[in-house]
């Protein structure tokens, strides 16, 4: 699996394994594997007489003295007992690889058996080849091998998992050493680089994955989806290149950002206790369940309370490093150190400075956070939760859960669709609607349990009000929402309730802030990308979910002026008027409204906030002009978040946060503007064209169709003036 920039971020197979043809495979690695397995290999015929005498007669002394029996096969019959035979043990299948070393030999040149068999030997940890094997134990290209690193590679062969420096380094430098002697007395080696090699320590270096923690929800995403189209079998063992639109410093910075907003709602809601408590001892290192270890990207330790005193507490980490934790890392638990551990209490630190560390806890909430590409869908960063070794659940793609007011925003654009403008009158009052028989009367409120009168559409997004987004519905028809709802691929089959308007229906975050995407690219339908291509090993593409076509590519020069056409065939699903009315909307849900805490990055930004009924998940969906960010903040197991945890004060800052980190000033563009629309200055509580010298002013967006001599007018079959106010209430 690649990234977007060619990076390799994982792999998913049963054998490790790159094929390197005999021409770019040095001569050191070739010397150094002759010299151990079959120094007659370029005379003999495929099978080594001299070899078969010299093991029959040792075989007669192991016999008896119960000693393992020796083998005598070639290379050649190692290529053969590979691809073609079992590893049985017995004479009948001994004849059979010998006749097939015979008939390979005369099949093949030495130099095709030989790269044949340096590209299947099993190496141990996995790894299948000299390539790979390289890597592996070096993190090293086979061209940057010396004598002694090939000579090891070459000692492995006989007892890839006995040798294995992992396991044993000792044992593996002695196999390495009389490897070294081989190729010394083969004359490969003079006797001053043969005592050079011999003094040499072996030097292990495997090759690090730098991302893969922060991608591991992403990897299993992509995992899960290719195995569902081409079956595991496949998927392990044919060798597919995966492209994927991943950027890992987005990635990076989403995984990050996530995280910290957890902590800090968790901070908020106090201490909860230590992981476990053990008994301390010297040997309490042993006693602790692999279950509680985290990533290493989180950079947290495990660590023992040794001592406790009114003012610092003496602590023990899991690597028997010794620590202090002073009371102002500490203080967010507001209790003192003898309330908080006791002596044996395990618990999560990190490290500040020199040996003093900071207290940590498991977030006992979770999230995730998608980043996407609105003009294609591909997703460009996903994290679906605080730990993937904790729990594998991914809350991006897999939790259902409600959007609440984050949903509204369709509302109003179906409304937009529907003859509306942004200053277009809704009265936000009491409202008792029949749910049908035998059930309750349903009794919407607002946040804060107020009402405000006639308002504007613009003031009733920004504001979240929930009467007056109940009543549009209302107005346009709960049929009609719901529709909109499946064709923008929110919900699959809602119910067609007027609750629908305040989110109540449930969707993933995922698909909701693919829905967004909408309002950035114009109108456009989209769907999420986690996989851009698919190659078989013979670099045949089986699967491209590129949806676009260059219209002018086969004549235009790369070294011209001219720049490629590109055309899309996705659907349609509103006006780009429409959706730049919204987009404007969501602008002003960021300076006036409940997302305006974002406002002091002063970037050119649009989002809304979501919270459901007592609080219980959390959102904040978000945009640039060119990336959309969907954040979700919620228990597993639904509760509430709390009296004052809205979406606002538990997803916004996560959002903040990755906006600050990730997107510079010159890259949030003002959104364009589309044709057919007139910007006019008007009054954003009453609609009304501002007056002169008026201070509360705003820009307020109308699709000309509905502007006539500098008034808006009602958009039906009849053109009606109504003073630049629409009424409807």
């Amino acid at each position: 699996m690649y990234s977007g920039n060619g990076d390799l971020v994982a792999d998913f197979s049963k054998e490790k394994r790159i094929f390197v043809p005999y021409n770019a495979i040095p001569s050191n690695v070739i010397n150094a594997f002759l010299s151990a397995e079959d120094k007659n290999f370029f005379t003999h015929p495929g099978v080594d007489a001299k070899g078969v005498l010299r093991a029959t007669f040792n075989n007669i002394t192991n016999i008896m003295t119960s000693k393992r029996l020796e083998g005598a096969s070639t290379i050649t019959q190692q290529v053969a007992k590979n691809f073609l035979l079992t590893n049985e043990v017995s004479l009948n299948r001994k004849i059979k690889e010998a006749i097939l070393a015979f008939r390979i030999e005369r099949a093949l040149n030495k130099e095709r058996i030989l790269e044949l068999y340096l590209n299947q030997i099993y190496l141990g940890s996995g790894a299948y080849g000299v390539a790979a094997a390289s890597l592996e134990y070096f993190d090293k290209s086979i061209k940057e091998l010396n004598y002694a690193e090939a000579a090891l590679l070459a000692a492995l062969p006989k007892a890839p998992s006995k040798y294995n420096p992992y396991n044993n380094i000792d044992l593996a430098k002695f196999r390495r050493d009389l490897v070294l002697k081989n190729l010394y007395q083969n004359d490969f080696l003079s006797i001053e680089k043969y005592n050079e090699y011999k003094n040499l320590n072996i030097k292990l270096k495997k090759k690090k994955k730098i991302y893969l923690e922060d991608a591991q929800y992403y990897i299993e995403d992509v995992r899960k989806n290719i195995i569902d189209k081409l079956t595991y079998e496949k998927v392990y063992k044919q060798g597919y290149n995966i492209n994927t639109p991943i950027n890992l410093n987005l990635q990076k910075i989403a995984t990050e950002s996530l995280r910290n907003g957890l902590i800090a709602y968790d901070k908020r809601k106090g201490w909860r206790g230590p992981i476990t408590r053990i008994k301390y001892n010297d040997n309490w290192h042993k006693n602790v369940d692999k279950k509680y270890k985290l990533e290493n990207s989180i950079n947290w330790e495990i660590a023992i309370i040794k001592e406790i005193s009114q003012f610092q507490t003496k602590i023990e980490t899991l690597n028997k490093s010794n620590g202090l934790i002073k009371y102002n890392e500490i203080s967010w638990t507001k209790k003192e150190f003898e309330e908080l551990f006791k002596v044996g209490d395990l618990i999560y630190v990190k490290k500040v400075k020199d040996n003093y560390y900071s207290l940590k806890q498991l977030p006992k909430i979770n999230g995730g956070i998608v980043v996407m590409d609105p003009y294609t869908g591909r997703v460009l960063a996903l994290s679906g939760g605080f730990s993937f070794k904790s729990s594998e659940f991914n809350r991006a793609t897999q939790a259902l859960r409600q959007p609440g007011s984050a949903f509204k925003p369709f509302v109003y654009a179906l409304a937009l669709e529907n003859k509306y403008t942004p200053s277009s009158l809704v009265l936000d009052a009491p409202l008792v609607l029949d749910q049908g028989v035998d059930l309750k009367k349903w009794k919407p409120e607002n946040y804060g349990k107020k009402f405000y009168g006639p308002s504007t559409l613009r003031v009733g997004l920004e504001k979240s009000r929930n009467l007056m987004t109940v009543r549009i519905a209302q107005n346009l028809g709960v049929e009609k929402v719901a529709k909109f709802s499946k064709e923008l691929k929110i919900y699959e089959d809602p119910e067609e309730l007027l609750s629908i308007s305040l989110g109540s229906a449930e969707t993933t975050l995922l698909n909701l802030t693919s829905a967004y995407s909408s309002f950035v690219n114009g109108g456009k339908l989209i769907s999420p990308i986690i996989i851009d291509r698919i190659q078989d090993s013979e670099g045949n593409t089986i699967i491209n979910n590129e949806n676009r076509k260059c219209m002018n590519c086969d004549t235009i020069s790369f070294t011209g002026k001219d720049y490629p056409q590109i055309e899309d065939n996705y659907n349609q699903v509103m006006s780009e008027q429409t959706a730049y009315q919204v987009t404007t909307l969501l602008e002003g849900v960021v300076k006036r409204g409940t997302g305006k805490k974002l406002r002091d990055l002063q970037l050119n930004l649009a989002g809304k906030t979501g919270t459901t009924n007592e609080n219980t998940d959390a959102w904040f969906i978000g945009f640039t002009s060119n990336l959309v960010i969907g954040v979700y903040v919620g228990m597993d197991n639904p509760k509430s978040l709390g009296k004052f945890e809205t979406g606002s004060k538990a997803a916004l800052p996560i959002f903040r946060e990755f906006i600050e980190k990730s997107v510079k000033k010159s890259e949030a563009r003002p959104f364009k503007v589309p044709e057919n629309m007139t910007l006019m200055v008007v009054d954003p509580l009453t609609g009304e064209k501002a007056k002169f010298n008026s201070k509360n002013t705003i820009i307020e967006a109308y699709k000309s169709k509905n502007v006539l001599n500098g008034k808006v007018l009602y958009s039906g079959n009849n053109r009606i003036d109504t003073n630049n106010i629409l009424k409807f209430y």
